[in-house]
C-alpha cells in the first residue's frame, strides 16, 4: 500500500507514514497535502487523491541524539566487525549469526551487554549454555557503542517514490511507522 513522506514545516523529512495516518492528519487540519499519488480513494460523498508528501503546519523540534545507536542484528556486527565472538574468524554477513551470552532461558536479555556476533559452528557448539559451561571464551565483552558506525546504510531509498525525492536526504534512514 502507498506510503506517505511526513515533512517538518520547514520541509525537513521526519518520517514515512501510513496513508491512513496522513488522512488521518489531514482531517485534523495538523498537515497540508504537498505531493499526490495517481490512486483516487472514494467515499459516498467524497474523493481524492492518496497523499504522498505531507507537510506540518506547525514545527515541531526534533531532538537528536547522535550518540544514541539503534539496537539492531546490523550494528552488533559491525560493533563486532564481522568477527565471531568465540573463534576469532571475520564471516560474511549471510554467514553470521548473534548468541545470547547468557541464554534467555537463564534470564538473558536482549541487550547490548548480553548479545555477541557468532558464526554459525559456535553457536551450534555453545547451544543454550553460558560461555563457561561450554567451555568456551568471549575474544571480548559486549558492550553499548560509544557512537554510530562510520558507514551506515539507508534501504528503501530506491523504491521511494519519484515525487519524495526533491524532499529527500541522502544521508536520511527511512521507516516504516
Amino acid at each position: 500500500m502507498e506510503q506517505t513522506l511526513l515533512l517538518n514545516a520547514s520541509y525537513e523529512p521526519l518520517k514515512v507514514v501510513h496513508w491512513q495516518k496522513a488522512i488521518t492528519l489531514w482531517c485534523q487540519g495538523k498537515v497540508e497535502v504537498i505531493e499526490v499519488h495517481d490512486r483516487e480513494i472514494r467515499a459516498v460523498s467524497i474523493s481524492f487523491k492518496l497523499p504522498s508528501v505531507i507537510r506540518l503546519i506547525r514545527f515541531v523540534k526534533i531532538k537528536r541524539r547522535y550518540d544514541y545507536v539503534p539496537f539492531s542484528r546490523a550494528n552488533i556486527y559491525a560493533r563486532d566487525k564481522h568477527t565471531c565472538q568465540y573463534c576469532g574468524s571475520v564471516f560474511a554477513i549471510s554467514d553470521l549469526t548473534f548468541d545470547h551470552v547468557i541464554p534467555v532461558a537463564q534470564a538473558g536479555r536482549k541487550d547490548w551487554e548480553n548479545i555477541v556476533t557468532c558464526c554459525v559452528g559456535c553457536n551450534r557448539k555453545k547451544g543454550g549454555r553460558t560461555p563457561r559451561e561450554a567451555r568456551m571464551r568471549l575474544i571480548r565483552s559486549p558492550r553499548r557503542p560509544n557512537s554510530v558506525p562510520a558507514i551506515r546504510i539507508t534501504i528503501g531509498l530506491r523504491d521511494a517514490p519519484e515525487n519524495w525525492r526533491d524532499y529527500l536526504y541522502w544521508n536520511m534512514e527511512l521507516d516504516d511507522t
